[in-house]
């Protein structure tokens, strides 16, 4: 009989490891599964994970989340967990969210490739090897692109169409299938920031904006057999809210008094533009100020403006403590090339 995994309180924990690619196995495929009910699918996804995995004759690890999950996804974990000395099951107190259980996953690695993927069979782990020959081209991300999506047309395919087209626009770059959890990371894309909300998919932004080489490549995609979606429309909503953020983070977080300030003397345009307006009104016209709104939409865009700055100066002030405080930089280094009397 096969002895149960340890999960008393009393148990030694993992400590967390963070995303750096110092401490990473430059030999360790990493794999990241959230779960979140899904009882039914479990044992056939690991089945179906490590049979993929053992085939590659390469070392690795799994890492599957349960994010509180109502059902028995854990107890099944439980029992399958002796069999597969490589998988590492993490459980949280209760439902966070895909991105945090990513998040924590990632943090219980150790491997320098890091590969997510989702729990419910609809991502094919045979794809994994073809995502990880494609990074032997020198990538530093390779997204999957589910270009037979099997999925219902109307309440998933488009919308996720329309999310893809916008985030693409908005963010330059240019992916088919932000949607796609299974992507092949290096580790050091993954360094230097937290994801949270919906922002998992967003990771290949972070990663352009710190100068990764990203391509995309078609994997298969199936049905869903067992379980029901966690996906919904109320989704694309905080996508589209954490796009805002992304696109702030990205072109303003270390100058956030260009976008304050851009505001505020665009508010300082209005005022400006209302009081001319309403002096020529009673030079050509002869109507006096206070029978119009102009006075009063001047002064508010005047105050709102100061506002805008002030924030500005605020936002400014609250980066350079974080990197100071964090002993971060505002540029992240590839390489250093020194000739033979180089010093430090």
């Amino acid at each position: 009989m096969n002895a149960s995994p340890d999960v008393s309180p009393s148990a030694p924990t993992v400590p967390p490891v963070t995303p750096s690619a110092s401490g990473a196995d430059p030999e360790l495929l990493s794999v990241i599964i959230p779960l979140y009910n899904e009882e039914e699918n479990v044992a056939r996804l690991c089945e179906a994970v490590f049979g993929a995995l053992r085939d590659m004759a390469r070392p690795f690890e799994v890492i599957m989340v349960d994010d509180g999950s109502s059902d028995g996804t854990v107890a099944r974990l439980e029992t399958l967990a002796p069999s597969y000395p490589e998988l590492t099951v993490v459980t949280f107190k209760r439902n966070v969210g895909q991105t945090a259980a990513i998040m924590a996953g990632i943090d219980h690695s150790h491997g320098a490739i890091i590969v997510p993927m989702d729990g419910d069979l609809q991502n094919d782990p045979r794809d994994i090897p073809i995502l990880l020959e494609k990074m032997k081209e020198g990538y530093d991300v390779v997204s999957g692109w589910r270009k037979d999506r099997q999925d219902d047309a109307l309440t998933r395919n488009f919308p996720s169409a329309v999310a893809n087209w916008l985030i693409s626009t908005i963010s330059g770059v240019h992916l088919k299938d932000y949607g796609c959890t299974l992507k092949a990371y290096r580790r050091e894309v993954l360094s230097g920031y937290r994801l949270y909300g919906e922002m998992h998919r967003f990771v290949p932004i972070y990663a352009r904006w710190q100068g990764a080489k990203i391509t995309e490549i078609p994997v298969r995609h199936h049905a869903r057999t067992a379980g029901q979606s966690k996906y919904g429309l109320n989704r694309i909503f905080k996508v589209l809210l954490d796009l805002m953020v992304v696109k702030f983070l990205t072109q303003y977080e270390t100058k956030p008094i260009y976008i304050f300030g851009g505001m505020g003397f665009l508010l300082f345009l209005g005022a400006i533009l209302s009081a001319g307006g309403g002096i020529a009104l009673r030079v050509i016209e002869g109507i006096h100020l206070n029978r119009t709104p102009l006075p009063l939409i001047s002064a508010m865009c005047v105050i709102t403006g100061m506002m805008c700055i002030l924030l500005g100066l605020v936002a400014e002030l609250l980066v350079r403590i974080y990197f100071e405080s964090q002993d971060k930089t505002a540029y992240t280094v590839k390489t250093v090339i020194r000739g033979k009397g180089g010093k430090g």
